[in-house]
């Protein structure tokens, strides 16, 4: 007999996958490509991908995946996708264009919020308002692109427009929703007076659906192509994060470090909080009644990929650890020479978040002693950047517990960033917690997805097979004290260099 599964389709930043996974959550089949953005030659920091082109995509990786494991039959389907990112369909429900979480098209519309209104939006919406959420996308559209959002029926997110390529049902589920401006945190459900406040129609946003709402079985023509049971059951899956979240199977009140393109800080709470300072975001999770309070570092992962592409074009991240750890070797060693200490004098600020700062870094780099020594290495700038990585989860999680303290003795860890042993140890240290994690948290968000599936279909193997495993433990040390204190110094600077440039 064929073992059951679940497809779950996973749209990141960088790229798209399709993997196929056991009821009990161990993937069994990853297929993965680049998602193709457009740079627009006029509108000022927009990004856009084509929904054919990237739906065409999943169409040929889901096809690879199910091709490379017969033994398998699919139970149920679901979706996941990075946050803030939307398309726009027309009343035909075809897809006329697709903005990303990085489109920032809309940033020349922020002054046209008082400071007032800012204020309100924060109330309601749990963020304060910026080009980075949806809301703004839709305005930079409207602004820039009149030809197409006079088509516009509905906006969308992006993992609900692929629930909706697999079921013909539309909806927008509540984390994601979390992400619009448009949505009231607090009492779940669309805001008119947060659309006013925009000045967008609510009429653009599909009902609302939970995590876990069966949409409908998969449309005939996919069951087709890919072989698969008419019947099978398309489920709503969520925002990337909060998947990535459910994941490590946290209790109340845990704290999870989400380390994939970007490092979102982020604690499952039963209440909306707020922040007096406006530092914090605050989301629905995929938990009915489970709210997550955010910290975001910001870029994080995708720095480390670009300067893994610059520095290791051909080699693998194991051959980056493996350096790095005969560096951190190396620097410990007391008889080291002055050269070999240089990896010390390093630091990089490569425009990471802090939410505490009211300006993001956008001009940024790397330090160190000239003139330029022989011992400098390529080992020595990635230190220098997972330092810089390490420091910004520590600022915003330091943030986080200033809104709500956190006693417990550790967090957990999930997602690609995660897998460096050298990152965990620098975060564990700084912030002076256990780092755990679970089986499989490489892919977190698909096991999320998986997670989301068994539930619904009823399957509870996934929670008896996971286990957790102790990956670093803090050691304070007057090194740790050391490089955190330049490391600031070296951002203060910047953060001086940069402020003038906005008179």
């Amino acid at each position: 007999m064929k073992k059951e599964a679940y497809l779950i389709v996973d749209i990141g930043t960088g790229n798209v996958r399709v993997a196929l996974t056991e009821t009990s959550g161990r993937v069994v089949e990853i297929a993965r490509g680049d998602v193709h953005y457009i740079t627009d030659p006029v509108q000022v920091d927009a990004l856009h991908f084509n929904p054919d082109e990237l739906w065409q995509q999943i169409i040929v990786l889901a096809k690879q995946v199910l091709s490379a494991t017969p033994s398998y039959s699919v139970k149920a389907i679901t979706a996941s996708s990075q946050r803030e990112g939307v398309v726009l369909l027309d009343k035909e429900g075809n897809g006329l264009i697709g903005m990303p979480n990085h489109d920032h098209r809309g940033r020349s519309s922020e002054h046209l919020l008082s400071l007032a209104e800012k204020q309100a939006i924060y109330r309601k919406a749990g963020r304060y308002p910026s080009s980075l959420f949806s809301a703004f996308k839709l305005i930079g559209i409207r602004r820039e692109k009149p030809e197409i959002f006079k088509k516009t029926a509905c906006m969308i997110s992006i993992s609900d427009w692929a629930q909706y390529q697999l079921s013909g049902v539309l909806g927008y589920e509540h984390a994601q929703a979390s992400e619009t401006l448009l949505y009231d945190v607090g009492q779940q459900r669309w805001s008119e007076e947060l659309c006013k406040l925009c000045r967008i129609d609510p009429a653009l946003l599909p009902p609302l659906h939970l995590s876990g709402t069966i949409l409908g079985p998969l449309r005939t023509e996919l069951a087709s192509r890919w072989n698969l049971d008419p019947a099978t059951p398309v489920i709503v899956g969520g925002a990337d994060t909060q998947l990535a979240l459910k994941s490590t199977q946290p209790a109340l009140g845990d704290i999870a470090l989400v380390a994939g393109t970007t490092t979102p800080i982020v604690m499952v709470t039963d209440h909306f909080i707020t922040d007096k300072d406006f530092r914090t975001w605050t989301n629905r999770h995929v938990e009915y009644d489970r709210f997550v309070l955010e910290a975001n570092a910001g870029v994080t992962g995708l720095n480390y990929q670009r300067l893994k592409d610059i520095f290791y074009p051909n080699e693998s991240y194991s051959v980056i650890e493996a350096e790095l750890q005969a560096l951190e070797k190396q620097r410990s060693t007391p008889t080291a020479s002055s050269d070999e200490r240089i990896a010390a004098s390093v630091t990089a600020s490569l425009g990471s978040l802090v939410a505490q700062e009211q300006h993001p870094l956008t001009t940024g780099g790397f330090i160190f002693n000239v003139p330029v020594g022989s011992g400098l290495s390529r080992a020595q700038f990635v230190w220098a950047a997972l330092w810089d990585i390490a420091c910004c989860i520590k600022e915003n999680y330091d943030v986080l517990c200033s809104v709500t303290p956190y006693t417990k003795d550790y967090v957990w860890g999930c997602s690609g960033g995660m897998q460096s042993k050298i990152l965990r140890q620098f975060t564990a240290n700084l912030i002076g917690k256990e780092i755990r994690m679970r089986t499989n948290h490489t892919q977190a968000s698909v096991i999320g997805g998986a997670i989301i599936c068994a539930q619904t279909m009823g399957d509870i193997g996934y929670i008896e097979s996971a286990t957790e495993s102790t990956i670093a433990d803090p050691v304070a040390g007057p090194a740790t004290t050391a490089h955190y204190r330049q490391w600031r110094a070296v951002r203060s600077k910047l953060q001086d260099a940069y402020l003038p440039c906005q008179s």
